[in-house]
């Protein structure tokens, strides 16, 4: 039989539903100090064991190798894996995994990793496939998460990453002086002088209800302004709507400057009380404040639908405007990121998830890559295109994922996922790793 025909022999003739329930129960619910759970626990093992022999007795050179594979794999999940292998050819060599959103969900698993999830890159672990957590949180967020479900162990154990604040740094326990690599410190002392800037003025010029209804998240380069209300509740699109407004102003504000503007005839047509707080914050003309400003909405709403979106929603879209070359130049450098509800943000453009990605790559001694990335957002999407690019690993996303994530992944090879169901790829590429093994 080839290996279709072995999967199919499998998931008719065997009770893997129950296979992979006792592998729950024992996997996931350790025994504890009740002797009546305790007896639970020995009956559910003694059954798996039993599942597992009949499985190794009907295939006698692939036995455990399929007793693993059901244990883990629905049987869609398994024929996906055999199908991305015969893709392939070759195993997932390294996890590359965002958080909010994909590992967790605010709406189905509390804002936490679901335990499965956390077994299941365990196993990988285990099985000597790095992880790269690759986030926009700051490091201290995710490094107290990541010790609290994989533990000090996994952490520390010198093959596992994390890219922070959508690669602005990259740190790796277990690696001497690349333990912590800073990767804005690259960067034109220039534009890190303007996320100074940022970062001092933001409150300064925004309107009360950002001041009141917004912090700063304490990152370490990019400037991110998160509600103090519920992610997703209608004060927080709100208030993150207006934070984006005020981030773009003040965005323009320092084009005016760095820039010299020539303020004659280029009053934006907006209330000179609306730019007076920017104009004072950057120490430029008004009038020069208010052109600079047009520009700068102009461009990033020309880049973003839905930053473009928010603005017309705002009443704050430019009409028709043309972008000078030396302002699309300088704006190049910064990328702005809007996700409703949660963050607005101001990033380098030089720095990103790809260029975290690579870095952490290049700690962990992955010279050859084959990656499961999984990722929501627009962040994620350019480091599912960079392995699409280089034929370097396969795409996963949450069904609530941004359209163009979504296009990408169904376009590719179709991993998408529910919401909270992340180990539903991770089983899909635990089978495809199987196959890989035994060919």
């Amino acid at each position: 039989m080839d290996r279709y025909e072995q999967l199919y022999h499998l998931y008719d003739e065997f009770d893997t539903a129950s296979l992979r329930a006792y592998r729950e129960m024992v996997d996931l619910f350790p025994p504890v100090d009740s002797p009546v759970a305790l007896s639970y626990w020995e009956d559910a093992s003694d059954e798996l064991e039993a599942h597992r022999e009949e499985i190794r007795e009907a295939f006698p050179a692939t036995g455990e190798t399929y007793a693993d594979i059901a244990a883990r794999a629905t049987r869609d999940q398994a024929f996906t894996g055999l199908d991305l292998y015969n893709e392939y050819g070759r195993a997932v060599s390294v996890l590359v995994l965002d958080v909010d959103e994909t590992l967790r969900s605010t709406g189905t698993t509390d804002n936490e990793i679901p335990r499965e999830t956390l077994h299941a890159l365990t196993e990988f672990h285990h099985a000597g496939v790095p992880i790269v957590v690759c986030t926009g949180q700051t490091l201290e967020n995710v490094k107290g998460f990541l010790i609290q479900g994989l533990g000090n162990e996994i952490v520390h154990s010198g093959d596992q990453s994390v890219v922070y604040e959508s690669g602005n740094g990259v740190f790796t326990p277990g690696h001497g002086p690349d333990t912590k690599r800073l990767l804005y410190e690259d960067l034109d002392e220039d534009v890190r002088a303007v996320f100074d800037r940022l970062r001092r003025k933001v409150f300064t010029v925004a309107p009360d209800s950002v001041r009141r209804g917004c912090h700063l998240q304490g990152n370490e380069f990019n400037v991110t302004v998160k509600p103090n209300f519920e992610t997703g509740s209608e004060d927080a699109v709100a208030v993150i709507d207006t934070a984006l407004v005020t981030l773009l102003d003040l965005l323009g504000g320092v084009v005016a400057t760095e820039l010299d503007v020539d303020p004659d005839g280029q009053d934006g047509g907006y209330s000179p009380d609306h730019y007076e707080p920017i104009a004072t914050a950057v120490d430029t003309a008004t009038s020069a404040v208010a052109a600079a400003v047009d520009w700068t909405r102009a461009y990033y709403a020309g880049a973003d639908g839905e930053i473009r979106e928010v603005l017309a929603a705002s009443d704050a879209l430019p009409g028709e405007t043309t972008v000078p070359d030396r302002v699309e130049a300088y704006l190049d450098q910064f990328d702005v990121a809007y996700y409703e509800g949660d963050a607005a943000e101001v990033a380098s453009r030089d720095l990103n998830k790809v260029v975290g990605v690579r870095a952490a790559f290049d700690v962990l001694g992955v010279d050859d890559p084959f990656a499961l990335v999984l990722g929501d957002s627009k962040t994620d999407l350019r480091v599912m295109d960079w392995v699409d690019d280089h034929d370097a690993g396969i795409a996963a996303a949450p069904e609530h994922a941004s359209p163009a994530v979504l296009d990408h992944v169904r376009s590719t090879d179709g991993l998408v996922f529910p919401a909270g169901g992340a180990n539903d790829p991770l089983a899909t590429v635990y089978a495809l790793n199987q196959f890989a093994i035994t060919e």
